[in-house]
């Protein structure tokens, strides 16, 4: 046929008309477009690499190769009994979908390696499924112990992960951890990494948290509506009224009137403080998240001596720009009710006294006379540390720390001159200590959990400081900037390098997942 003589309209009908998609494939081509890889170092990085350890690679490889990674073989609220094979970086039990089903990988709260469990499916992913434990089917009585847990709402609420487990298995958990992230982060050969250390614990595991947040929601519209027509109760709690923490799972909030591991002090608190909310609930717009710190009431005229128990009475601050005061050993502290300041007291000696031995070990006749404290806060590491340093150099991002942290040390009656604090960018620290002897000085980094960035670590290794420990909430970009100092230092040192020493974790939250890690670099 001569296609030159061919109307539109028999070209229109020569082709066969293609139907609509359905609402239901509609729907799939949305979810893919939102279809986005983890951000690196995140929680969910930190997963994606369990997953990807647990399938193993050729399984992963598979799945990538023939785009199946998001094809998960359950239904929402599907329910599927599995065994746990492990547990993740992040507290989660990991188990394999039933044989019957592609490699996939069910990431399930409170269950333990060796349990078979019944979970229902609410959540896909890449090449796994959120689930919520339905039933613990066979517990592994190794492991679990039910009646360790003194929370009320351990199983709902997402503030603990390990309340069922003995202490020792968890400082050993936290320890795999710091393993796993520097095997999956540091992009150090095997035999420069050393062997992690045992977690240090906390001295206390219950009764230490020094700050909660708990939050609630306003009143509903309707329940607005009733309370002001005259047919809802103004003193009795409303039932929809949750005050309380994050329930797992859920983005709902789990109505919670004590918080075993807490203060006394803030659990005493927190019941007035909900009477007070139920009784004024219907003044609020808005939902609110609380305050509660642990705070000494009054600083002691004498601070060179160390108080009783009986002569040091703490009280709760809910106030973000009152002073909250805390004591460390025999060092004082004080800084405005929303700053940073590590939450678990009881361990905060034992932390700074493992960063001054490692920066003096026994084996070295001198150590360093100057010390930088980079990301310094209110000056914990700075104040701790300055009887064993000739001169102190604290940086700080945030001027209020800065204010904080210079006042602490006139509190403390440190010599006038040994410490100063500057209020700046941490890339630019280098700058303002080139006077320090790079052979003589010491460097603490303990930074937000984004860790440090690549000006900073440039300046790190131009600068060259004997001995850096590297104190982290993220033991994953921990291990990130310590590889990229040590390949840094190699790249650029001249002959001299960075030697990873030690590593530990310091159990500041137990009953949590989280471990808090120390990394100690020396220069040879």
């Amino acid at each position: 046929m001569d296609e030159s003589n061919v109307t539109k309209e028999d070209a229109n009908d020569s082709v066969p008309a293609v139907p609509r998609p359905s609402k239901k494939a509609l729907k799939s081509a949305k979810r893919k477009q939102k279809r986005v890889l983890p951000e690196p170092y995140s929680s969910e990085d930190v997963l994606w690499r369990d997953i990807v350890a647990l399938l193993g690679d050729d399984a992963v490889g598979h799945a990538l190769q023939h785009g199946t990674e998001w094809d998960s073989p359950f239904d929402f609220r599907e329910e599927v009994e599995v065994e746990v094979s492990t547990l993740s970086s992040n507290g989660d039990a990991l188990a394999h979908s039933p044989a019957s089903s592609a490699p996939w990988v069910i990431v399930a709260p409170f269950a333990l390696p060796g349990e078979r469990i019944r979970v229902r499916v609410y959540r896909s992913s890449r090449l796994h499924s959120f689930a919520d434990l339905l039933e613990v089917v066979s517990p592994n009585h190794d492991l679990r112990d039910d009646s360790r847990a003194k929370c009320r709402y351990f199983g709902q609420c997402s503030g603990c992960q390990y309340q069922m487990l003995s202490y020792d298995t968890q400082l050993g958990i936290k320890r795999n951890v710091v393993i796993k992230a520097y095997e999956n982060f540091s992009n150090l050969p095997k035999e420069t990494i050393p062997d992690v250390l045992p977690t240090i614990a906390s001295p206390l595991q219950y009764g230490y948290r020094t700050k909660i947040t708990p939050h609630f929601e306003a009143p509903p519209k309707k329940a607005r509506k009733e309370a002001e027509s005259g047919s809802a109760s103004s003193t009795d709690k409303p039932s929809w009224l949750k005050i309380g923490f994050n329930e797992i799972g859920k983005r709902t909030v789990l109505d919670i009137e004590e918080c075993p591991i807490a203060t006394p002090v803030l659990n005493a608190a927190l019941g007035p403080i909900r009477e007070d909310i139920i009784k004024d609930i219907w003044s609020y717009k808005k939902g609110v998240s609380l305050l509660l710190r642990d705070s000494i009431e009054h600083l002691p005229s004498d601070i060179s001596s160390i108080p009783g128990p009986e002569d040091e009475k703490h009280i709760c601050v809910t106030n973000h720009k009152a002073t909250v005061r805390e004591r460390v050993d025999s060092t004082y502290f004080e800084f405005p009710g929303h700053s940073f300041f590590q939450n678990n007291n009881s361990v905060l000696v034992p932390l700074t006294s493992y960063v001054k031995d490692a920066i003096f070990p026994s084996s070295q006749l001198s150590g360093p006379t100057h010390l930088v404290d980079a990301y310094c806060g209110s000056g914990l590491f700075s104040l701790m540390l300055a009887p064993h340093f000739d001169t102190v150099a604290g940086i700080e991002l945030s001027a209020e720390s800065i204010k904080s942290a210079t006042a602490n040390a006139i509190i403390n009656r440190l010599p006038q001159g040994k410490c100063s604090f500057l209020a700046g960018d941490a890339a630019n620290i280098f700058s303002t200590v080139s006077h320090f002897p790079p052979d003589k000085t010491a460097l603490i980094i303990d930074p937000p959990r984004k860790g440090s960035d690549e000006p900073f670590i440039e300046q790190l290794v131009r600068f060259a400081c004997s001995t850096v420990v590297y104190v982290s909430c993220n033991v994953h970009t921990q291990a990130r900037d310590i590889g990229m100092i040590i390949e840094r230092m190699e790249q650029e040192g001249g002959g001299r390098k960075y030697v990873l020493e030690s590593l530990r974790g310091f159990d500041l939250f137990p009953q949590t997942a989280h471990v808090e890690s120390v990394a100690v670099l020396r220069l040879v």
